[in-house]
């Protein structure tokens, strides 16, 4: 049965080590926006063909992050994504950290990445198959 990117989910357990904490005893933000790239990577590598990860890779061009809840050392997170639309060759992820404890939600993202071609390090149109497995059919043609 194919997967439906609309649906699909992806987990990411992640472990906090001592590096990640700050000065005031919490994991430090910069260490969430490091968790949002791993579990974008985590997915593309699980759910690309071995084609499709030779040709292209992919650049953060915005990151959107709300901060809720404080993650702590002893906290075990979970990082989950989701794929959404493709506007001309910007493509929507979304991402919830997780404490794995209580499912409570610790911080949000969007953000879009960029295709690019692995040979010349230069955008590229994505092909449908990717835009097929990567992303999600706007509901409104006219929106965005």
């Amino acid at each position: 049965m194919p997967v439906d990117p609309a649906t699909e989910r992806f987990d990411l357990p992640i472990t906090i080590t001592p590096d990640d904490i700050d000065m005031l005893g919490h994991v430090n933000n910069t260490v969430y926006v490091r968790w949002i790239q791993d579990v974008a990577i985590a997915h593309w590598t699980s759910a690309a063909t071995p084609e499709m990860q030779e040709a292209v890779a992919w650049v953060v061009v915005r990151h959107e992050i709300d901060y809720k809840r404080s993650a702590r050392l002893e906290d075990k997170i979970i990082a989950r994504t989701w794929v959404g639309t493709t506007v001309k060759n910007y493509f929507e992820r979304y991402t919830e950290i997780l404490r794995a404890e209580d499912l409570k939600i610790l911080a949000q993202a969007r953000t879009l990445w960029c295709p690019i071609d692995k040979q010349s390090g230069r955008p590229v149109k994505a092909d449908e198959i990717i835009r097929n497995r990567f992303s999600v059919p706007q509901s409104d043609p006219s929106a965005k």
